[in-house]
């Protein structure tokens, strides 16, 4: 089979996920290495300030044009690492998938803008290249996200085949959360974004406390969650919409927990994250056996506690069934990448809304 060396660089703009695998882009996937290689403050600030619509603001495109070169080098540089540690020649590696930071994704505006040079990566690497995964399937009609679920279910049909512990959630708490429903053998997998995963948690630690992130959710496990914020945040129309549906990392709007102390704050959007995970419940054909969750949110006790009280289903980090949670998404867009290069679908009506399966990527020869 193949290696593939996958990209992850999330809206939590914490750094950069490398993972190194071997698969045939479909049924069959072998872990074989992964790193992560952290942003400083500095870098990740000036992400921050590049979000949402100042992406695409004239007067900042040389800020863009310099902060994707040097984002694209530090790819560059992860990828090099990577190889060096797994005593691995570039020639050895058929594809790189390179999914780039997420600046700007307004699916209803039919936009979304991830930065990444897949040329310019290319050919510091000597190896191909496949990023822009996301237009594609906007194009012809979809969310373009989650672009993880396919990945999911091949993990899932791997490490959970008993047909008696399905349906399984597999959720994503990046800055973002995304849920994936993998039910009985054949049947197509079932994704959306749920709502929040750590963006507000963070955003609120760095403003009100100077911290990146509430480490194991010391301040939301000291205060008490405001319910009346709870509910006024839960009140947005995107709770209303059906599936598929997908979100840009500061689609909510804060303002209902201004005046609440700093641990009150971070227990409220806690709790406003574990909330909106529960209110996908409707939204799937039937209730999960088992919550299977992945990225940084698993690592929060608090989080993991406030998804326990609303789930009625046990959830586990993804390590119990022997994966790695903080590898997953780079590893995710290895396969991807396989998976376009081969020409098979990224993307299913189930999973983003595109009216039929659909490939994406574009690829970088070096």
């Amino acid at each position: 089979m193949p290696l593939a060396v996958g990209l992850m660089s999330g809206t939590s703009l914490d750094g950069i996920d490398a993972a190194l695998i071997e698969s045939d882009g479909e049924a069959e996937v072998r872990p074989i290495v992964f790193e992560s290689h952290p942003y400083g403050s500095r870098f990740r600030a000036r992400l921050r300030a590049l979000l949402g619509a100042r992406a695409i603001d004239p007067d900042l495109s040389g800020e863009v044009a310099s902060i994707e070169q040097e984002l694209t080098e530090r790819h560059a540089e992860a990828v090099s690492g990577l190889l060096a540690r797994a005593s691995l020649a570039a020639d050895e590696v058929a594809v790189v998938g390179f999914h780039g930071q997420t600046l700007l994704h307004a699916p209803d505006l039919g936009r979304t803008l991830q930065i990444g040079d897949g040329v310019l990566l290319a050919r510091r690497l000597g190896i191909p290249v496949v990023n822009d995964f996301r237009s594609a399937d906007m194009a012809a009609g979809g969310e373009g996200a989650p672009l993880a679920p396919l990945f999911h279910r091949a993990l899932i049909d791997s490490a959970l085949p008993d047909p008696s512990e399905r349906p399984v959630a597999v959720l994503n708490l990046g800055g973002v959360g995304n849920v994936t429903w993998i039910g009985p053998a054949g049947q197509p997998p079932i994704a959306f974004d749920t709502g929040p995963g750590n963006a507000l948690i963070d955003d609120w630690c760095a403003s009100h406390a100077g911290l990146a992130c509430d480490l194991d959710g010391g301040l939301a496990l000291s205060g008490t969650a405001d319910a009346t914020a709870v509910a006024k945040l839960l009140d947005d129309p995107y709770f209303a919409r059906q599936a598929p549906k997908s979100l840009d990392r500061d689609a909510f709007d804060p303002t209902p927990t201004a005046g609440l102390s700093v641990s009150d704050g971070a227990a409220t959007l806690t709790e406003f994250t574990a909330a909106s995970v529960a209110a996908a419940l409707p939204l799937l054909p039937a209730p999960p056996r088992r919550w299977l969750v992945t990225g940084g949110g698993r690592k929060n006790p608090a989080v993991m506690m406030a998804l326990r009280a609303r789930l009625g289903a046990p959830v586990d980090s993804l390590e119990a069934i022997g994966w790695d949670g903080d590898a997953l998404e780079a590893q995710a867009f290895a396969y991807l990448a396989l998976r376009s290069r081969a020409g098979l679908p990224l993307s299913l009506p189930t999973t983003t809304g595109v009216p039929v399966p659909t490939t994406g990527g574009r690829l970088h020869l070096p």
